[in-house]
Protein backbone atom coordinates (compact mmCIF):
# COMPACT_ATOMS: atom_id res chain seq x y z
CA UNK A 1 0.00 0.00 0.00
CA UNK A 2 2.94 2.35 0.71
CA UNK A 3 6.46 2.17 -0.73
CA UNK A 4 8.92 4.77 0.51
CA UNK A 5 12.10 4.08 -1.43
CA UNK A 6 15.43 5.68 -0.37
CA UNK A 7 13.91 9.11 0.19
CA UNK A 8 16.24 11.98 1.08
CA UNK A 9 15.00 15.45 1.95
CA UNK A 10 16.43 18.80 3.00
CA UNK A 11 14.97 22.09 4.16
CA UNK A 12 17.51 24.52 2.82
CA UNK A 13 20.85 23.10 3.94
CA UNK A 14 19.35 21.17 6.85
CA UNK A 15 19.18 17.42 6.26
CA UNK A 16 15.87 15.97 7.45
CA UNK A 17 16.83 12.37 6.63
CA UNK A 18 18.79 10.38 4.07
CA UNK A 19 17.79 7.18 2.23
CA UNK A 20 14.70 6.55 4.32
CA UNK A 21 12.93 3.38 3.14
CA UNK A 22 9.92 1.49 4.43
CA UNK A 23 6.85 -0.34 3.16
CA UNK A 24 3.37 -0.78 4.59
CA UNK A 25 1.56 -3.96 3.46
CA UNK A 26 -2.21 -4.10 3.17
CA UNK A 27 -4.00 -4.51 6.48
CA UNK A 28 -1.11 -3.33 8.68
CA UNK A 29 -0.85 -0.29 10.97
CA UNK A 30 2.56 1.38 10.95
CA UNK A 31 3.50 4.11 13.41
CA UNK A 32 6.23 6.66 12.68
CA UNK A 33 7.38 7.71 16.15
CA UNK A 34 9.71 10.52 17.06
CA UNK A 35 10.17 13.79 18.89
CA UNK A 36 8.87 17.05 17.46
CA UNK A 37 10.96 18.27 14.53
CA UNK A 38 12.38 14.90 13.48
CA UNK A 39 10.62 14.81 10.10
CA UNK A 40 7.31 13.06 10.75
CA UNK A 41 5.10 15.71 9.15
CA UNK A 42 7.60 16.06 6.29
CA UNK A 43 7.07 12.37 5.60
CA UNK A 44 3.29 12.87 5.56
CA UNK A 45 3.64 15.80 3.14
CA UNK A 46 5.81 13.74 0.80
CA UNK A 47 3.36 10.83 0.97
CA UNK A 48 0.54 13.25 0.14
CA UNK A 49 2.39 14.68 -2.86
CA UNK A 50 2.55 18.16 -1.32
CA UNK A 51 6.36 18.08 -1.24
CA UNK A 52 8.73 16.70 -3.86
CA UNK A 53 11.62 14.90 -2.11
CA UNK A 54 15.20 15.84 -2.87
CA UNK A 55 15.82 12.24 -3.91
CA UNK A 56 14.01 8.91 -3.88
CA UNK A 57 10.53 7.71 -4.79
CA UNK A 58 7.26 7.45 -2.90
CA UNK A 59 4.34 5.30 -4.08
CA UNK A 60 0.82 4.86 -2.75
CA UNK A 61 -1.33 1.99 -4.02
CA UNK A 62 1.36 1.42 -6.64
CA UNK A 63 1.29 4.98 -8.01
CA UNK A 64 3.96 7.66 -7.76
CA UNK A 65 2.52 10.24 -5.37
CA UNK A 66 3.42 13.11 -7.72
CA UNK A 67 1.41 11.73 -10.67
CA UNK A 68 -1.29 9.71 -8.94
CA UNK A 69 -4.71 9.91 -10.71
CA UNK A 70 -7.45 11.72 -8.83
CA UNK A 71 -9.76 8.68 -8.85
CA UNK A 72 -7.07 6.67 -7.05
CA UNK A 73 -6.58 9.40 -4.44
CA UNK A 74 -10.23 8.87 -3.50
CA UNK A 75 -9.14 5.53 -1.96
CA UNK A 76 -6.97 7.40 0.58
CA UNK A 77 -8.08 9.24 3.71
CA UNK A 78 -5.71 11.99 4.85
CA UNK A 79 -5.68 13.77 8.20
CA UNK A 80 -3.41 16.78 8.70
CA UNK A 81 -3.13 18.00 12.29
CA UNK A 82 -6.64 16.93 13.23
CA UNK A 83 -8.74 20.00 12.44
CA UNK A 84 -11.71 20.67 10.17
CA UNK A 85 -13.07 23.80 8.55
CA UNK A 86 -16.56 25.33 8.80
CA UNK A 87 -16.59 25.87 12.59
CA UNK A 88 -20.06 27.46 12.37
CA UNK A 89 -21.56 24.07 11.50
CA UNK A 90 -22.93 21.50 13.93
CA UNK A 91 -21.89 17.84 14.15
CA UNK A 92 -24.88 16.85 12.02
CA UNK A 93 -24.57 19.68 9.49
CA UNK A 94 -20.94 18.98 8.67
CA UNK A 95 -21.67 15.27 8.13
CA UNK A 96 -24.46 16.12 5.69
CA UNK A 97 -22.19 18.65 3.94
CA UNK A 98 -19.39 16.12 3.31
CA UNK A 99 -21.55 13.12 2.42
CA UNK A 100 -22.38 13.96 -1.26
CA UNK A 101 -18.68 14.19 -2.18
CA UNK A 102 -17.95 10.53 -1.34
CA UNK A 103 -19.79 7.70 -3.12
CA UNK A 104 -18.86 5.15 -0.42
CA UNK A 105 -19.94 7.42 2.44
CA UNK A 106 -20.71 5.51 5.66
CA UNK A 107 -22.33 7.90 8.10
CA UNK A 108 -22.63 5.16 10.74
CA UNK A 109 -18.84 5.16 11.15
CA UNK A 110 -18.96 8.90 11.81
CA UNK A 111 -21.81 8.86 14.32
CA UNK A 112 -20.41 5.81 16.10
CA UNK A 113 -17.27 7.78 16.93
CA UNK A 114 -19.27 10.88 17.90
CA UNK A 115 -21.28 8.81 20.39
CA UNK A 116 -18.09 7.28 21.78
CA UNK A 117 -16.65 10.76 22.32
CA UNK A 118 -19.94 11.94 23.90
CA UNK A 119 -20.64 14.84 21.54
CA UNK A 120 -24.18 15.71 20.44
CA UNK A 121 -25.55 16.28 16.94
CA UNK A 122 -26.49 19.90 17.72
CA UNK A 123 -23.06 20.95 19.03
CA UNK A 124 -21.19 23.55 16.95
CA UNK A 125 -17.55 22.91 16.12
CA UNK A 126 -16.52 26.35 17.40
CA UNK A 127 -17.81 25.37 20.84
CA UNK A 128 -15.63 22.27 21.04
CA UNK A 129 -12.14 21.64 22.38
CA UNK A 130 -9.22 20.93 20.04
CA UNK A 131 -9.42 17.28 20.98
CA UNK A 132 -13.11 17.05 20.12
CA UNK A 133 -12.57 18.78 16.77
CA UNK A 134 -9.80 16.29 16.03
CA UNK A 135 -12.26 13.47 16.54
CA UNK A 136 -14.80 15.12 14.23
CA UNK A 137 -12.09 15.21 11.54
CA UNK A 138 -11.30 11.54 12.15
CA UNK A 139 -14.98 10.61 12.04
CA UNK A 140 -15.39 12.35 8.69
CA UNK A 141 -12.30 10.54 7.45
CA UNK A 142 -13.62 7.14 8.51
CA UNK A 143 -17.00 7.83 6.91
CA UNK A 144 -15.22 8.16 3.54
CA UNK A 145 -14.44 4.42 3.85
CA UNK A 146 -10.87 4.75 2.51
CA UNK A 147 -8.62 1.74 1.95
CA UNK A 148 -5.57 3.60 3.29
CA UNK A 149 -5.60 6.10 6.16
CA UNK A 150 -2.71 8.54 6.64
CA UNK A 151 -2.92 10.28 10.01
CA UNK A 152 -0.62 13.05 11.24
CA UNK A 153 -0.68 13.40 15.04
CA UNK A 154 -4.13 11.81 15.24
CA UNK A 155 -4.33 12.20 19.05
CA UNK A 156 -3.81 15.98 19.03
CA UNK A 157 -5.54 17.55 22.02
CA UNK A 158 -6.94 14.32 23.47
CA UNK A 159 -6.61 13.59 27.15
CA UNK A 160 -5.35 10.11 28.13
CA UNK A 161 -8.82 8.66 28.71
CA UNK A 162 -10.24 9.67 25.34
CA UNK A 163 -6.97 8.75 23.63
CA UNK A 164 -7.28 5.18 24.89
CA UNK A 165 -10.93 5.05 23.79
CA UNK A 166 -10.02 6.22 20.31
CA UNK A 167 -7.06 3.84 20.00
CA UNK A 168 -9.38 0.92 20.74
CA UNK A 169 -11.99 2.23 18.30
CA UNK A 170 -9.45 2.76 15.50
CA UNK A 171 -7.99 -0.71 15.96
CA UNK A 172 -11.44 -2.30 15.76
CA UNK A 173 -12.42 -0.15 12.75
CA UNK A 174 -9.30 -1.21 10.85
CA UNK A 175 -9.69 -4.90 11.66
CA UNK A 176 -13.35 -4.92 10.60
CA UNK A 177 -12.61 -3.28 7.25
CA UNK A 178 -9.09 -4.63 6.56
CA UNK A 179 -7.83 -1.04 6.49
CA UNK A 180 -4.20 -0.01 6.19
CA UNK A 181 -2.94 2.85 8.36
CA UNK A 182 0.18 5.00 8.42
CA UNK A 183 0.28 7.33 11.39
CA UNK A 184 2.71 9.66 13.12
CA UNK A 185 2.88 10.53 16.79
CA UNK A 186 5.22 11.79 19.48
CA UNK A 187 2.85 10.47 22.18
CA UNK A 188 3.91 6.88 22.73
CA UNK A 189 1.56 5.85 25.52
CA UNK A 190 -1.17 3.42 24.37
CA UNK A 191 0.29 2.97 20.86
CA UNK A 192 1.60 -0.50 21.64
CA UNK A 193 -2.05 -1.60 21.55
CA UNK A 194 -2.59 -0.02 18.14
CA UNK A 195 0.38 -0.30 15.79
CA UNK A 196 1.68 -3.52 14.22
CA UNK A 197 5.01 -2.08 13.05
CA UNK A 198 6.92 1.03 13.98
CA UNK A 199 9.76 3.27 12.91
CA UNK A 200 11.55 5.18 15.67
CA UNK A 201 12.99 8.34 14.13
CA UNK A 202 15.59 10.71 15.51
CA UNK A 203 16.98 13.87 13.94
CA UNK A 204 18.26 12.83 10.51
CA UNK A 205 18.23 9.09 11.12
CA UNK A 206 16.14 5.99 11.74
CA UNK A 207 16.98 4.39 15.08
CA UNK A 208 14.82 1.29 14.70
CA UNK A 209 12.36 -0.15 12.19
CA UNK A 210 10.60 -3.41 13.08
CA UNK A 211 7.37 -5.02 14.31
CA UNK A 212 6.31 -3.66 17.68
CA UNK A 213 6.58 -7.15 19.15
CA UNK A 214 10.36 -7.04 18.64
CA UNK A 215 10.60 -3.95 20.84
CA UNK A 216 8.59 -5.45 23.67
CA UNK A 217 9.89 -7.67 26.45
CA UNK A 218 8.52 -8.72 29.85
CA UNK A 219 8.18 -5.65 32.03
CA UNK A 220 9.10 -3.23 29.21
CA UNK A 221 6.63 -1.03 27.34
CA UNK A 222 6.97 0.64 23.96
CA UNK A 223 7.43 3.92 25.81
CA UNK A 224 10.37 2.46 27.76
CA UNK A 225 12.04 1.36 24.53
CA UNK A 226 11.40 4.72 22.86
CA UNK A 227 13.09 6.54 25.76
CA UNK A 228 16.05 4.15 25.63
CA UNK A 229 16.52 4.81 21.92
CA UNK A 230 15.98 8.59 21.89
CA UNK A 231 16.68 9.78 25.41
CA UNK A 232 14.09 11.35 27.71
CA UNK A 233 11.42 13.51 26.11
Amino acid sequence: MIEYDRVTHYYGKRLIYRDLSFTVPRGRILGLLGKNGTGKTTTINILSGFIKPYAGTCRLLGYDTRTMPAKERARIGLLLEGHVQYPFMTIQQIERFYAPFYPRWNKDAYYELMRLMKVQDYQHLNQMSNGQRSQVALGLLMAQDPELLILDDFSLGLDPGYRRLFVEYLRDYCQRGNKTVFLTSHIIQDLERLVDDCIVMDYGSILRQCPVSELMSPGKTLEDTFIELTGKY
